[in-house]
């Protein structure tokens, strides 16, 4: 649920446009602005651009982070959609010490199952969806699965944002039928 002042800018102004490539959140749940500069520079998270650290900020994101019908996750500012490239997942996970999972953005999330990639990175499903346990949290993530509260199963990162119903690099719907190669960044 959003909050009361974004939905009252929705229906002041329905037909905002919407907009991307300027929002990204990297694989440790840091945000990053993508400026026109940033952009050109080359893409995410290659070219990260301006961290964002306002904590207000980063809790009226939070509050406001949301997935469409297409899996493209997107951070409803106002009336308008601000779509976000992901770097790996749209939840990194922060075990915490009582052994409860929270979200990059604060939220509560109980643990339904566990995947390790190829690289030997620790995913969960979560009752808020699919996420990258975060690489700080590694060590007690890995005192979880030799204690057998976790069994993660194996698999490979790329095929996860298809099984998993996200989409790491939102496009507009009229590139979205363009094959990678003949899209314009």
């Amino acid at each position: 649920m959003v909050d009361e002042l974004v939905q009252a800018a929705l229906r002041k102004w329905p037909n905002v446009p919407h907009c991307y490539d300027w929002l990204a959140l990297d694989a440790r749940g840091h945000w990053y602005m993508r400026d026109e500069r940033v952009q050109r520079a080359g893409h995410f998270p290659q070219v990260k651009g301006s961290r964002i650290e306002h904590d207000k900020l980063l809790a009226f994101i939070g509050r406001n982070y949301l997935c469409d019908d297409e899996g493209c996750w997107f951070f409803q500012n106002g009336p308008q959609r601000v779509y976000v490239e992901l770097e790996t997942t749209p939840w990194i996970w922060r075990l915490q010490p009582d052994g409860s999972v929270l979200s990059h953005t604060g939220q509560l999330a109980t643990v339904e199952d566990s995947r390790i990639d190829e690289t030997g990175r620790l995913y969960l499903v979560t009752d808020l969806g699919f996420g990258l346990v975060h690489s700080l949290d590694v060590q007690q993530a890995a005192e979880f699965v030799e204690r057998g509260i976790w069994r993660p199963e194996p698999g490979v990162a790329a095929k996860w944002p298809k099984r998993y119903g996200f989409v790491r690099r939102p496009q507009p719907p009229q590139q979205r039928a363009q094959p990678e190669s003949k899209r314009v960044a």
